[in-house]
């Protein structure tokens, strides 16, 4: 568990102060970072250059990974229907590839079994498959294409472009890409890092909810609506008798089985066809994205996950990417939602102080 404290504010001196549960000292990337530590990790190493996302792709090999003793054996069933598995998907695409690749580095090692742990990739490029497996030779993994047209129709102005990519909305469709024996997964957005074993997140409880997630209840929930959607009572009383709170998607653990059953992924559908004009005469509803169709179908029903699981908001808001605090209490993940990432804000030197809890999952570069 790693628990970060802030010191007299926003970083007033430039200090992160993390206390490492002795379950995890042994891993190298989770040593604290002290004050005198700050500088060293964001300078960018020799020989990345600041071209970001884009161009020609380095990565290092990540360190071999190995279950703990109390773990045992998988087994000789290394397919996803191996029940022993802790299933994990995410995107991967050019844009945000080396945040990717980061937080897969953060799950393993920090992984109690990281041998256990299985990746299902959501592509539109399958060619970024070979590069995983430079990365990570030994991870267990499946790579899914997920066809752009099949929800380019459906997707509708937002606020940031990249909440406009079809790859985004890969995770509407986890349920219909992912094999029937796969009952249960977790999502994890690319902008990320987990600093905990993910085995306890998996083990979370959904009573009878098919989405568990963090939900922020202090939220101004109108927002994520427009004027329209809440001046017309039959689009405003989707709510009536939920009482509907925010979360982010970034971190969800699903219940597949659940989601199959009852058919949510064309509830999800079905609003983005009302946001598109297309159904009930309706039309710009919302403006975030992928966001807001998964609180009209889920908000409210949504079974509650600690906040430790998705520090979020660390990019900034959705225009300026300004440079966030961290909130009060214990950490298992870091989240950088909003425009401003850590990988792109390191390249071009402009780094703010809470990216050096990023960059020592980072293994973007050639070897040293």
């Amino acid at each position: 568990m790693l628990w970060i404290m802030r010191v007299s504010g926003f970083f007033s001196a430039a200090m992160v102060m993390v206390v490492i549960s002795p379950s995890l000292q042994s891993f190298p990337p989770a040593e604290a970072i002290r004050s005198s530590h700050l500088d060293g990790y964001l300078r960018f190493p020799a020989g990345i250059g600041a071209a970001g996302a884009r161009g020609r792709f380095s990565f290092r090999q990540a360190l071999p990974f190995r279950n703990a003793e109390e773990c045992g054996s998988p087994g000789d069933n290394n397919t996803s229907c191996n029940p022993t598995f802790v299933h994990i998907a995410i995107t991967l695409d050019v844009e945000y590839l080396r945040g990717s690749i980061a937080a897969v580095h953060s799950v393993l090692q920090h992984a109690l079994c990281p041998e256990n742990v299985f990746f299902h990739f959501l592509v539109s490029d399958t060619s970024l498959e070979t590069l995983v497996r430079s990365a990570f030779p030994r991870l267990r993994f499946k790579v899914y294409y997920f066809e752009p047209e099949r929800v380019r129709g459906l997707i509708s102005t937002s606020v940031r472009q990249a909440l406009e990519q079809p790859l985004n909305y890969a995770r509407n469709y986890l349920a219909d890409m992912l094999e029937p024996c796969v009952r249960r997964v977790i999502y994890l957005d690319s902008d990320l890092v987990v600093v905990d074993d993910i085995a306890k997140l998996w083990r979370t409880s959904l009573g009878s909810r098919t989405v568990g997630a963090p939900e922020y209840c202090h939220a101004n929930f109108t927002k994520y609506f427009t004027g329209r959607f809440w001046s017309d009572p039959r689009l405003a009383g989707t709510f009536a008798g939920r009482r509907p709170c925010y979360f982010n998607t970034g971190v969800m653990v699903i219940d597949l089985v659940r989601w199959r059953r009852f058919g949510y992924t064309r509830r999800i559908e079905r609003w983005m066809e009302v946001q598109k004009g297309g159904v009930g005469g309706g039309g710009g509803i919302y403006e975030l994205g992928s966001l807001p169709p998964f609180l009209l179908v889920f908000a409210g029903h949504v079974a509650p996950i600690e906040h430790r699981w998705n520090q979020h908001g660390l990019g900034g808001d959705n225009v300026k990417g300004s440079c966030r605090d961290l909130h009060p209490g214990p950490v298992s993940l870091l989240h950088w939602s909003g425009s401003g990432k850590p990988w792109v804000r390191l390249a071009s030197n402009q780094p703010c102080p809470l990216d050096a809890l990023w960059a020592p999952y980072d293994l973007y570069g050639p070897a040293p």
